[in-house]
Order: structure tokens, then sequence, then C-alpha cells
């Protein structure tokens, strides 16, 4: 292959799920396929990206709908041989059949879960995955699940998806150095024994029950508190009201060596969303040796395996139930600790980046 197109807006700046994937992946390809050009469509060159020399970012200085036209009357002339879509499916919506494409779901939240969602992108997604979906001459998932949602809810054939986790990046590992510990601790003035969630502060992640939880647990355990770790979200108020309480810590955005410092530190790891595409922040909790909480629905079963407690993240009962049970077993505690950190390493994104590859190799293959 000549040449590879990629939209990489979401690595810039404060990276969620979505952007941390695409990152990752685009540094493993750029490496993997050195005689390939890549073009990256960007609004603001990533400096990360700067010191690959197969690499030439492409600025278009526009906003909203109008960065998609330009980008796409771009690509036309451009004519990579093929163009992915990491993150949005507004281009491989509208792109004609002369341009290659390959989209990644990552979830199909504003299908099965658009009252948790933020409306404008419920809307975008509603009027553009379908056509993408079927204009699209491969799909890229991140887990079975979603998978199985893509085949059940839009007739897509089997043979047209492909499945490339998501996984932990290499510096969600244990610490030993507590001076490294530390600082972190006393950066956010945190306690010692504290319970950890990381999410967008949306409905969806589901906080408002994780912290009801956590209150009934606080006279059996009154000197553990919880730290919630993200950006505010859609609808992010009712979040912020109930955890406006004692012992709560609603931190905000950290770097990624914070939060594996907070990872190493916290008793337990609980992340009990009604809906995920995958559900990278258990791994990195297994990562980093802490014990997991999850949801029993979408993919995260298939995420954490039998190293987690599984629970119904609409009972609130069952959350606190979990917690307490590994609060109070300290063999137990132990025993998932290790268990994650095996469960962990069977997720590579260095195996997901190869799968990429041989997909785009075959697709230009079979084009030619």
């Amino acid at each position: 292959m000549k040449k590879i197109a990629i939209d990489i807006r979401e690595t810039l700046a404060k990276k969620t799920g979505k952007g941390w994937y695409t990152f990752v992946l685009a540094k493993h390809l750029f490496k993997l396929s050195p005689e390939t050009e890549f073009v990256l469509y960007t609004t603001t060159k990533n400096p990360e990206f700067e010191s690959f020399r197969n690499v030439r970012q492409v600025v278009i200085k526009a906003r909203g709908f109008l960065w998609h036209l330009r980008a796409l009357g771009h690509l036309k002339k451009e004519k990579p041989d093929i163009y992915w879509a990491p993150t949005s499916f507004i281009i491989p919506a509208l792109a004609p059949k002369s341009i290659t494409t390959v989209i990644t779901v990552h979830d199909i939240v504003a299908f099965l879960f658009p009252q948790g969602h933020n409306r404008k992108a419920v809307f975008l997604e509603r009027l553009t995955l379908r056509r993408a979906l079927h204009k699209a001459a491969k799909i890229m998932v991140v887990s079975r699940n979603t998978k199985a949602d893509l085949i059940k809810l839009f007739d897509i054939p089997e043979n047209d998806i492909e499945v490339a986790p998501c996984s932990a990046s290499a510096q969600f590992t244990t610490i030993t150095d507590q001076k490294e510990l530390t600082k972190v601790r006393q950066k956010f003035n945190l306690p010692e024994q504290f319970l950890l969630g990381v999410g967008t502060l949306s409905p969806r992640k589901n906080f408002i029950r994780f912290i009801k939880a956590f209150n009934s647990l606080s006279e059996n355990y009154p000197d553990t508190h919880l730290v919630i770790v993200g950006n505010k979200g859609w609808n992010f108020d009712d979040v912020l009201k109930e955890g406006s309480r004692d012992k709560v810590h609603l931190i905000g955005y950290v770097e990624a060596e914070e939060l594996v410092a907070l990872y190493n530190m916290a008793k337990v790891f609980v992340f009990p969303s009604l809906y995920e595409g995958f559900g990278i922040p258990p791994l990195e909790a297994m990562s980093c040796g802490c014990p997991v909480v999850t949801s029993n629905i979408s993919s995260l079963p298939e995420v954490v395996g039998d190293s987690a407690l599984l629970i119904d993240p609409y009972s609130t009962e069952e959350i606190a139930g979990a917690i307490g049970t590994l609060l109070s077993n300290p063999e137990l505690h132990q025993e998932l600790s290790r268990k994650g950190l095996r469960q962990a390493t069977k997720f590579s994104w260095g195996n997901s980046a190869k799968k990429l590859i041989e997909v785009f190799q075959n697709l230009h293959s079979t084009l030619k």
C-alpha cells in the first residue's frame, strides 16, 4: 500500500477511550508499515506524530460539518488506497465509491442507550452509521459483543466485520516506588484507603448508583473514601449533586501517569457502566493489580473474564455487596489482583494493529 488516510482529531488534547484507541493504534501502524505514507486529517497538528518520517498531517481549518466536507474534498484529490475512520462516520457516509473506507465501530450507544448520551451525538450517529456501515469495505469493532450487536441490529454479514480489541497501554503497570504514589496522593489530597471510579461524568457510566452504593457502606467502612476521575459529560449535574457529600472526591481529568498511580493506590476499582463497546478502564486497573467490580452486561464480561466480580449495574445493592465483599475478604482481594494481572496480558495493542494492517493489505490486494 502506498497511502493510508486517517482522521486523527480525537488524538488531540484530553484523550478519552476513542482518542487513546486512535492514538496508540496509529503509532503502531506507522511503525509496522514504514513503506506506507500516512496522511492524517486534523484540526491541529499532533506533535507526537511529527517524528515519524512516513506521516504527513493535513490541517483543515474548519469546524463542525464544514470540516468533514473540506476533508472529503481533500481526500478526493489525495486518492489514498484506504481511508480509515476510527471515530466518526460522517465522511464514510458521504464518500464516493472511489474512496475505499474502513470504519471502526466502538459501540452503538446511540441506538441501544440514547437516553444516556449527548443528543447531538445521538442524532449524528443515527443519521450516518447505517449508511457508513453499508458503504464501508470493512468494519472494525473492538469487541465480539459489538460485532453481535451490529449483526443483530443492522443485518451486517458476519464476514464484513473484524474484531481488533482495545488494550491497556504499557504504562499501566504496578508501581513499587512509594514516592511516586505519595506525590499523587498529596496532589489530590487523598486518604489512605479509597475506591476508584473512572469515566466521563454522564448517565451511562452509572456514577449515581455507584455513589449511593458507596454511601450505604460508609457506616461499616468509615475510613474508606471514593475517588472519581473524569471530565464533565452530558447531563453531569446529577452526578455533581450526588458527589457533593463527604468522602467523595471528584477530581476531574488527570494525566495518564497520575491515573496509573491512582489505580495502584485504590483498594477496589468499580466500573458499573450501563453499556460499553469495550471498556478500557477495567483492563487498566487489572494491569495495575487493582481488583475490579464491573457490570455483567454488554462487552464487560468479555473483557474481564473470570478475573473480576460481576454485578447487575441497575442494582445499588449488588454494587454495594460486591464492594463490601472485597473490602472484607483479603484472600479474595489478593486472588482477583493476581487473576486480573494475568487477564490483562491477553489484550495487546500490537496484535490489534497487526490485525488492522492485515485487513488493509487484504483489501488493497482484492481491490487492485
